[in-house]
């Protein structure tokens, strides 16, 4: 598959040592999904990326879309705008009607437009890549995936028409997408690589116990998704 890479990552080394830690933006609403939220967040923070939650309501606690409330860093007004820093890499978690909330934000769509012009990376996943990256246009050209409730809704350009869909997290270029709660973590993860190399990616994943993909159950009573254990 076509793979374009032409991104440069968000840290940088010189004589004096490491720059600041890349900034990140997680931008939440009432009707977020909380896994996903929560997910993103926490591993962005153990790599050591400086990761502002920043809520689109008026208010920063946010209601998610199993009714788990998460309270934001910030206001999204508080970080956006004509003279706010700019961001090495946005990440928007899915739900319903929490990513619709997001795309409608007026305030928050000039952010995702410099930084889409600029060539930073921005990730989408389960319901967010249909409703919040396609309409405004940023998966033009881009291979993308969705939760599959809204993965026939990528229908903007023949890349997306492609057969990328079923993958579970899928990065081109700039774009990084995902399905769901259940990929959140790998999702979370390529976002780690994307901003710190493979090696920092690793790093995190191990204490966490990551399990492969294609991992086998270890011990006859050990459950798997798709395997049921043997009993004694």
């Amino acid at each position: 598959p076509r793979c374009r890479r032409r991104w440069a990552r968000a840290t940088q080394t010189t004589e004096a040592g490491p720059t600041s830690s890349p900034r990140v933006l997680v931008p939440i609403a009432d009707g977020s999904e909380e896994i996903e939220t929560v997910t993103v967040v926490d591993v962005l923070r153990r790599a050591g990326a400086e990761v502002v939650v920043a809520s689109v309501e008026d208010r920063k606690e946010c209601v998610c879309s199993r009714g788990v409330t998460i309270t934001a860093d910030v206001l999204v007004t508080e970080v956006t705008g004509r003279t706010a820093q700019g961001w090495d890499l946005i990440a928007i978690p899915g739900g319903i009607p929490g990513a619709e909330r997001i795309a409608d934000c007026v305030r928050l769509h000039s952010t995702l437009q410099k930084h889409f012009m600029a060539g930073k990376p921005m990730a989408a996943i389960c319901a967010a890549p249909a409703v919040c990256l396609e309409p405004k246009g940023f998966l033009e050209g881009f291979a993308a995936t969705a939760h599959p409730a809204f993965v026939s809704e990528l229908g903007g350009s023949l890349e997306e028409k492609s057969d990328y869909a079923p993958a579970r997290v899928l990065v081109d270029t700039q774009i990084i997408t995902s399905r769901g709660p259940g990929t959140s973590l790998e999702w979370s993860l390529c976002l780690v690589e994307r901003l710190f190399g493979k090696e920092k990616a690793a790093e995190v994943a191990a204490p966490m116990v990551v399990q492969p993909l294609n991992a086998k159950p270890l011990v006859p009573l050990e459950w798997r998704m798709d395997y049921f254990p043997a009993n004694k």
